[in-house]
C-alpha cells in the first residue's frame, strides 16, 4: 500500500495522474465550501448586528426614566451608570444619549461626551429609526439611532447602540469544521480509491512510464551481460529461456541455445540434470570440461512468479587463483604494517638491524642477514670501503653456513652485495648455484650454502637519503621458486622502512657517544688529595641519555674541603654543556673562598644572565631550575656549613648509625632570582658520614620524594661503616632496573685534624712581637720534625704580621696547621685586602706579599664575620 502511494504521488504513471486530478477537484470543492461559508457568514454577521444594535437603542429608548433624565440639569450623571451598564449587559460595543443636536450625554469614554455624534441623525430627528455600516475606529461596524418620543409623539433626543460585526457569530463558524472534517475524508477516500484502482498496475509496472521501462530493460540487459557470474533462466519446462554472456562462456553454449532444452545442450549429464530438475542448490561443484564452476538455483515461483529457475554460475578455479593472490598480497601489507610497529623500538642500531632479520623470517625468506659499515655501529658517517660487519643473523635453523654474526666481510665487486651497494638498487640471484660472481666471494662457504639448500638470493642496499649504511640479504631455501618481482619490490620498501629507524638510531647514538665523552670530559676524573673526608663516589647516566647530574670535590684553604653536587634540567648535550659551565663556575667561585650562601648567590645571578643572553635562541633549553647543593667542611672546627639551591637535602649518618636528614632550607632552583639563600652549620663528630645524591634517587615515575627519602633512610641504615659500602647498598637498594634520570651520590666520612698538629698564638698589635712569633714558629716546627720550612715559614709569617699589625688594627691571631700541607694563618679585624704589586727599583717597600707569594705554594685572603684571614701553604718536604 505504502509503495503504490509513493508511486501514485510521483504523478507519472497513470494512477499518479487520475490521483492527481481526484484531488484537484477534491480542493476545489472545499474552497468553493469555504467561500460560500465566508460569504454566509458576514451576511449572518451583519443582519444579526443590525438587529441587535436596533433592539439595544430602542430598549434603552423606551425604558422608564429615560425621558425624565434628559430633562435634568445634569442628564450625564443619571444617563451615563446606566448606559454602562446596559452596554455591559447587552453586549454592545458602545450605548449612547444625545440631545436633539447630537451632543452626548454617554459614551464609553468619558473624554468623549459632550462631543457631536459622528452617524446619521436627521431620519431619527424625524421618528425614524436609522441603521447604517461604518468603519469606526474599532473595526466595521453597525450602528442603530433610536429617537426619544415625549407622550405627545415630540422627539426629545437620540439612543444610539453600535456592535462590530466580528464580535457577532453566525452559523457559518459552526459549519466550519464540519466542512474540514468532509474535506479530508473525501480526499482519504480519493487516496485510497487511487491506490487501490493502481495497485495491480503499479506491482508490473513498478509506477514505470513507457521510457522509464524501456530504459530499465536497456541497463538491465546491459548488467546481464557485463557480469562475472554466469545467469541462466529455464522455464518449467526445462527449456532454456536466457543465457548471458558469461554463462555462454563458462559452458560453452551454442548461438541457439535460447529456446532449447537443457539435455539437448551438450552439458555434462550431471550439470544438465541439476538445471533440468528445478530443484533449489547451494554453491554445487561440478566439472565442465577443466572448469571447476560453483552452481546456485533458485526457483522463480515461489513468491507467485511464472514456474522455471534462475541458476548462477562462478569460475571458482579462477577465483582461487585470484584469493591466492589477494592473500599475498594481504600479508605483504600486514608485514609492512608489522614492519612499521615492530622495527625501531629502540634507539639500537645493533638491536634495530635484529628486528629487521628477525620479522623478515620465516614471513618472507628463511634466512636474513644485515650487514653494516663498522662506523655505522659507532654512530658515524658510512664509509666507502667495502669492509662490514655482520650485525644481525636470524633463520628457520641454526646451523646455516652463512656468515657469523661479528665477522667481517670484505665485498668483491662481482658479489650481488656489492653490486647492489655501487648501484643502488636491489640486485636478485636466482639460483646461486650458477651466480659465479656470488661465489668469488668465498669459494669454499659458497659451495656449503648451495649444499645446506639455499638457492636464491635477494640483496638489498641499506639507504637512509644519500647515505648507504650497509646491505641487507634475504636467502630462500624452502621454498623452491626463486624470489619474483612483486618480492622484490616487497624487500625494497621493507628495507626502506627499516634504514630510517637504523639510521635514527645511528644518529642517537653518535649524539650519546658525543655527550657522554663531553659529560666524562667535564666531570672529575679523579677526586684531589685531601685529608679532611674520606669520599665514594657514584655516577650513573639515565638509559634516556646523557643528563646533567654532577658533582665535585674542591679543596679550600685552611684544610678546608668543598663538597659539590647539582642537577641541570633535561638530558643530551646541550644539558652536558650546561653542567660543564655551572661545574667551571663554582670552581672559580669556590676560588674566592665565599661562604656556601653567597656563592650560590653568584651562580643564581650566573644562570640568570646565561638565560637572558640565549632567551633568543630557539633551539636553547633554558637553564632556570637546575639545582645546587653546596657544603663546606671544616676539619680543624669539625663544622660543617650547608646551602642548597632546590636540591634534595642531603643524609647525615651519626657514627652511631643513626640516620637523620638535616633541615637546611631549600632555597629557590637557580636563575629564578629574588630570595636570599641560606646557611646551616653542622657541628659533626668524627666518622660521621654526609649523604649528597641528585634527585634521580630518590625520585621516580611512580613514587614521589618522600618514599624516596623514607627507603634511602632504611638503605643509608643498614649500610657498613665505609663509604664504599654505604654507595653500594644504597645503589642496591634504590637503583631501578631502568633509570630513567642520572644519579650522582657522594658519601664523605669526615675525619678531625689532630690538635697536636695545630699551633696558634694571640699576637699583640706592636711590631716587636713579630720576633716572638718567629720564635713560636721555630720551635713548633721542630716538634713537627720540619725544620727544612723554617726559613720560608718565618718569612713568611714575618711578613703577613708585620702586614697585618701595620694595616689590620685590633687583635692579631696566627695559626698553623700541619695538613698534607704546612698552613700558615694570619687573622686580622679587618676586611681590606691586600694586593700584590711590583716595586720599583728605589722603593723602601711593597715586596713583601710578592715574597710570600715566591715562597709559598699557593696564597690568598678569605673573610670571615670578624675580619679577613691571609693564608700561605707549603709543600711539605
Amino acid at each position: 500500500m505504502t509503495a503504490g502511494l509513493r508511486a501514485a504521488l510521483s504523478g507519472r504513471s497513470v494512477a499518479g495522474q487520475v490521483f492527481v486530478l481526484q484531488v484537484a477537484v477534491v480542493l476545489l470543492l472545499v474552497v468553493a465550501a469555504v467561500l460560500a461559508l465566508v460569504l454566509q457568514a458576514r451576511h449572518d454577521s451583519t443582519t444579526e448586528a443590525r438587529n441587535r444594535s436596533v433592539a439595544v437603542a430602542e430598549a434603552f429608548a423606551n425604558a422608564p426614566g429615560t425621558r425624565e433624565a434628559l430633562r435634568d440639569p445634569d442628564p450625564t450623571s443619571v444617563l451615563q451608570p446606566r448606559a454602562e451598564a446596559a452596554r455591559r449587559a447587552t453586549g454592545v460595543d458602545f450605548l449612547v444619549v444625545m440631545n436633539t443636536d447630537g451632543i452626548r450625554y454617554t459614551h464609553p469614554k468619558a473624554d468623549r461626551i459632550g462631543r457631536k455624534f459622528v452617524g446619521t441623525l436627521a431620519p431619527a430627528l424625524a421618528g425614524r429609526v436609522v441603521t447604517e455600516e461604518i468603519d469606526g475606529t474599532i473595526g466595521p461596524l453597525v450602528q442603530a439611532v433610536v429617537p426619544i418620543k415625549a407622550d405627545d409623539g415630540t422627539v426629545v433626543g437620540l439612543v444610539s447602540a453600535g456592535i462590530t460585526t466580528e464580535n457577532v457569530g453566525g452559523a457559518a463558524n459552526r459549519q466550519m469544521p464540519l466542512v474540514l472534517i468532509a474535506a479530508a475524508a473525501g480526499l482519504a477516500l480519493a487516496t485510497a480509491g487511487t491506490a487501490l484502482v493502481s495497485r495491480r498496475l503499479l506491482r508490473q509496472t513498478h509506477g514505470l512510464g513507457p521510457h522509464e521501462m524501456t530504459r530499465m530493460y536497456e541497463h538491465h540487459d546491459a548488467v546481464l551481460h557485463s557480469v562475472r557470474e554466469g545467469v541462466l533462466i529455464v522455464g518449467g519446462a526445462g527449456t532454456l529461456l536466457l543465457a548471458n554472456d558469461e554463462a555462454h562462456r563458462l559452458l560453452d553454449l551454442p548461438d541457439d541455445a535460447e529456446g532449447r532444452h537443457v539435455e539437448a545442450l551438450g552439458l555434462p549429464p550431471d550439470t544438465a540434470g541439476l538445471l533440468a530438475s528445478g530443484r533449489v542448490a547451494t554453491d554445487e561443484v561440478h566439472l565442465v570440461k577443466d572448469r571447476l564452476l560453483a552452481v546456485n538455483q533458485r526457483t522463480t515461483d515461489s513468491r507467485g512468479g511464472p514456474p522455471g529457475t534462475v541458476a548462477t554460475l562462478r569460475d571458482s578455479t579462477e577465483l582461487r587463483a585470484l584469493s591466492g593472490r589477494a592473500e599475498a598480497a594481504r600479508e605483504r601489507l600486514n608485514m609492512l604494517y608489522d614492519a612499521g610497529v615492530a622495527i625501531g623500538t629502540s634507539l639500537d642500531v645493533t638491536r634495530t638491524a635484529e628486528e629487521l632479520a628477525e620479522l623478515a623470517v620465516p614471513r618472507f625468506a628463511d634466512f636474513a642477514t644485515v650487514d653494516l659499515f663498522d662506523a655505522v655501529l659507532g654512530g658515524g658517517q658510512p664509509e666507502s670501503s667495502r669492509a662490514l660487519s655482520r650485525t644481525a643473523l636470524s633463520g628457520i635453523r641454526k646451523d646455516a653456513p652463512l656468515y657469523p654474526v661479528g665477522e667481517q666481510i670484505r665485498l668483491v665487486e662481482s658479489s650481488p652485495q656489492a653490486r647492489s651497494l655501487s648501484s643502488g638498487a636491489a640486485v636478485v640471484e636466482p639460483r646461486l648455484s650458477e651466480a659465479a660472481g656470488w661465489q668469488a666471494q668465498d669459494l669454499e662457504r659458497s659451495a656449503q650454502v648451495v649444499a645446506y639448500g639455499i638457492h636464491s638470493l635477494i640483496a638489498v642496499p641499506l639507504r637512509a637519503g644519500s647515505l648507504v649504511l650497509g646491505v641487507v640479504s634475504f636467502w630462500r631455501s624452502e621454498k623452491a621458486e626463486p624470489f619474483d618481482r612483486e618480492e622484490v619490490a616487497l624487500a625494497e620498501e621493507l628495507v626502506a622502512r627499516a634504514a630510517v629507524s637504523i639510521d635514527n638510531a645511528r644518529r642517537y647514538t653518535r649524539e650519546h657517544s658525543m655527550a657522554v665523552t663531553l659529560q666524562r670530559s667535564l666531570l672529575p676524573r679523579r677526586l684531589p688529595e685531601q685529608n679532611a673526608l674520606e669520599i665514594a663516589y657514584r655516577y650513573l647516566p639515565a638509559q634516556a641519555g646523557v643528563g646533567g647530574d654532577w658533582f665535585d670535590v674542591l679543596p679550600l684553604s685552611g684544610a678546608r674541603v668543598a663538597l659539590v653536587v647539582g642537577d641541570v634540567v633535561g638530558h643530551g648535550l646541550y644539558a652536558a654543556a650546561t653542567m660543564g659551565r655551572l661545574r667551571t663556575a663554582v670552581h672559580n667561585f669556590s676560588a674566592l673562598d665565599l661562604p656556601p650562601d653567597e656563592l650560590l648567590a653568584l651562580l643564581d645571578e650566573l644562570v640568570s644572565r646565561i638565560d637572558q643572553d640565549e632567551a633568543e635562541e630557539e633551539t636553547s633549553a633554558p637553564v632556570t631550575g637546575a639545582t645546587c647543593l653546596y657544603a663546606v667542611y671544616d676539619p680543624v672546627a669539625r663544622r660543617c656549613t650547608i646551602a642548597r639551591a632546590g636540591h634534595p637535602p642531603p643524609a647525615l649518618i651519626r657514627p652511631d648509625g643513626s640516620v637523620e636528614f638535616p633541615d637546611v632550607p631549600a632555597g629557590p632552583p637557580l636563575g629564578l632570582g629574588g630570595l636570599p639563600f641560606e646557611t646551616v652549620d653542622l657541628d659533626l663528630a668524627e666518622g660521621s658520614r654526609l649523604v649528597l645524591y641528585t634527585d634521580g634517587l630518590v625520585e621516580d615515575r611512580e613514587h614521589d620524594i618522600d618514599v624516596g627519602l623514607d627507603q634511602l633512610r632504611g638503605a643509608l641504615e643498614r649500610a657498613g661503616s665505609s663509604p664504599e659500602d654505604t654507595c653500594r647498598v644504597v645503589l642496591d637498594s634504590r637503583l631501578p632496573a631502568k633509570p630513567s634520570d642520572d644519579i650522582a651520590l657522594i658519601v664523605a666520612r669526615t675525619r678531625a685534624l689532630a690538635a697536636d698538629r695545630i699551633a696558634e698564638w694571640d699576637v699583640p698589635s706592636e711590631p716587636a712581637a713579630v720576633g716572638e712569633v718567629r720564635a713560636s714558629v721555630t720551635r713548633q716546627l721542630a716538634r713537627w720534625g720540619l725544620d727544612e720550612l723554617t726559613f720560608t715559614t718565618e718569612l713568611i709569617l714575618s711578613e703577613l704580621v708585620t702586614n697585618a699589625i701595620r694595616y689590620g688594627g685590633g687583635s692579631i691571631h696566627v695559626r698553623v696547621l700541619y695538613d698534607r700541607t704546612l698552613v700558615c694563618e694570619v687573622f686580622d679585624s679587618s676586611s681590606t685586602s691586600p694586593h700584590l704589586r711590583y716595586a720599583a727599583m728605589t722603593d723602601e717597600g711593597g715586596r713583601g706579599l710578592f715574597l710570600v707569594a715566591q715562597l709559598a705554594e699557593r696564597w690568598g685572603t678569605r673573610y670571615t664575620p670578624a675580619g679577613k684571614v691571609i693564608w700561605a701553604e707549603q709543600n711539605l718536604p
